[in-house]
C-alpha cells in the first residue's frame, strides 16, 4: 500500500530514515523533495529510450526493456550505495507518479527486509501539495520585513537574528541571488520549482505562532518569482527599517560585491543596459570609475544615482507600517551585533 499525504507539513514530517528519488538525474536536478537522494532506476538516456519505444513501437516492449533496466540499476544501488544499511532501515521511495519505477524498487527493498514504502502519486503528489501551500492557501505566518537602502547588510542581519533564536527565512539565500542588478552568485539560481521546494520546506519547519523575519524584496529575486502566498504576506508585513550612512554602506558593498566588482567584463554587461534608464553620461561615469579600479567610489555612485532613487520611489508607491528604525553607524561585526540585539528586543515586545 502506498502512503497517502494530504498536506505538505504531513509529508515533510514523514518520519522515514531516508527519502529516495528514483527518477532520472535530469528530473531530480530540476526539483526534488528536500533532503532526498537520487538513486535513478533509469538514467536520462534509458528513460528516453524506453519512452521512445513505448510511443513508436509497443507499450509491452517498452515495459519489458524498462523492467530489465530497472532491476539491473536497482541491484547496482543495493550492492553499492545501500549496502551499509542495517535491517531496520526505513526508506521512503518516490518516482514521477508513484508507479512502476518506485513500485519495483520499493518491492525489491522490501524483499530484502527493509521497511520501505512508496509515496502515493509520487512527485506529482508532492508538487500538488507545494502548489497548494504556496499558491492556493494563505501563508500561515506573520512576516516582519527588514527594510532599508541597498547596502545596509540586511541579509547578514538575518543570520545574526537566526543565531539569537529568531525565526528567519533567507529568501535570497534560497534563490541563490542577492536580489539586485549585480546580485548573481556562483552556481546560478535553482529552477523555479526547486526554489519553491526550498521555500515551502523552510516555512514548514517554523512555528506559525511566532513571527518570521525576512528581507524586504520585490516580487522577483533574480529570475525566481516569489509565489503568491509569500508575496501577499510580504506586502502586508510591517517593516523594521535599517538606516546606515552612505559611507558605511559603500564600504560594506565594496566588500560584499567584490566578486562582480572585480569582473570588469561582466560588470560592464550589467551596467550598460541602464543607459536608457539613467542616461549615457551617468553610465559612462560608472564605467570610468570601473576602469580606474576605484571600487568604493563606484559603489557610492551606483547607490546615489541608481539604487537609492529606485528605493525611494518604491517607498513612495508602496508605504508600509514601520515597527522600528534601527540606525547603524558602522556595518562591521560590532555594529551588526548591536543592531541584531535591538531588532530582537523590538520583536520580543510584539
Amino acid at each position: 500500500m502506498a502512503l497517502k499525504f494530504t498536506d505538505l507539513p504531513q509529508l515533510y514530517a514523514h518520519g522515514f530514515d531516508t527519502v529516495i528519488d528514483v527518477r532520472s538525474p535530469a528530473e531530480f536536478t530540476e526539483d526534488h523533495l528536500p533532503g532526498a537522494i537520487n538513486l535513478p532506476v533509469l538514467d536520462n538516456e534509458e528513460r528516453a529510450r524506453v519512452g521512445t519505444i513505448y510511443k513508436q513501437k509497443s507499450p509491452f516492449l517498452a515495459r519489458k526493456l524498462g523492467a530489465a533496466l530497472v532491476f539491473r540499476n536497482a541491484a547496482n544501488h543495493i550492492e553499492h550505495r545501500l549496502s551499509h544499511h542495517e535491517g531496520n532501515w526505513r526508506p521512503l521511495v518516490y518516482c514521477w507518479r508513484g508507479g512502476q519505477r518506485s513500485g519495483s524498487f520499493t518491492w525489491t527493498l522490501q524483499q530484502i527486509g527493509w521497511q520501505a514504502d512508496v509515496v502515493d502519486g509520487g512527485y506529482r503528489t508532492y508538487r500538488r501539495l507545494v502548489k497548494a501551500y504556496l499558491y492556493d492557501q494563505p501563508l500561515p505566518f506573520q512576516l516582519i520585513a527588514l527594510d532599508g537602502y541597498t547596502g545596509t547588510a540586511k541579509t547578514e542581519l538575518l543570520h545574526h537574528l537566526d543565531r539569537r533564536g529568531v525565526q528567519v527565512v533567507d529568501l535570497e539565500g534560497l534563490a541563490n541571488h542577492r536580489g539586485s542588478l549585480l546580485g548573481e552568485r556562483p552556481g546560478g539560481q535553482p529552477s523555479q520549482k526547486a526554489f519553491e521546494s526550498s521555500l515551502s520546506a523552510a516555512f514548514c519547519a517554523l512555528d506559525p505562532s511566532r513571527p518570521v523575519v525576512v528581507e524586504a524584496e520585490s516580487s522577483k529575486i533574480g529570475d525566481r518569482i516569489l509565489p503568491p502566498s509569500v508575496w501577499t504576506a510580504m506586502c502586508a508585513a510591517p517593516r523594521i527599517h535599517i538606516d546606515a550612512p552612505l559611507s558605511a554602506r559603500s564600504a560594506y558593498l565594496t566588500q560584499a560585491y567584490d566578486d562582480i566588482l572585480s569582473d570588469t567584463e561582466r560588470l560592464r554587461d550589467r551596467l550598460s543596459p541602464l543607459r536608457s534608464h539613467r542616461g549615457h553620461e551617468v553610465v559612462d561615469g560608472w564605467l570610468n570609475l570601473m576602469s580606474s579600479g576605484d571600487k568604493q567610489a563606484l559603489t557610492r555612485a551606483l547607490m546615489e544615482q541608481h539604487y537609492d532613487p529606485a528605493y525611494a520611489k518604491s517607498q513612495r508607491q508602496h508605504p508600509a507600517k514601520i515597527l522600528a528604525r534601527i540606525e547603524i553607524a558602522q556595518l562591521d561585526d560590532n555594529g551588526l551585533r548591536g543592531a541584531a540585539d535591538r531588532i530582537k528586543n523590538t520583536l520580543d515586545q510584539l
